[in-house]
């Protein structure tokens, strides 16, 4: 198998796991508040408590995947065209 085969099958692989993952899974776990829907702090004895309202997720904890994103912008792009 040459370089450029194995690389091609390589990228081939991972595009169609990641749209599978997407089309399966379409939301994923906030990257900012790590899937709580909200910041950890601490208090002045060092435990945690809960902190602010995460802005990215809206407090849900969860996010769209880029890949799903992608893919309703360009359905939502199709269907507008042919109407």
């Amino acid at each position: 198998m040459t370089p450029a085969l194995f690389a091609i099958t390589c990228l081939l692989t991972i595009t169609f796991g990641y749209s599978g993952l997407c089309a399966a899974s379409p939301f994923g776990t906030c990257r900012t508040c790590r899937g709580f829907g909200f910041a950890l702090t601490t208090d002045r004895k060092g435990r945690l408590k809960r902190g602010k309202h995460c802005r990215r997720c809206d407090g849900h904890g969860k996010r769209i995947r880029l890949g799903r994103w992608l893919y309703n912008r360009a359905a939502r792009t199709y269907r507008a065209g042919t109407r």
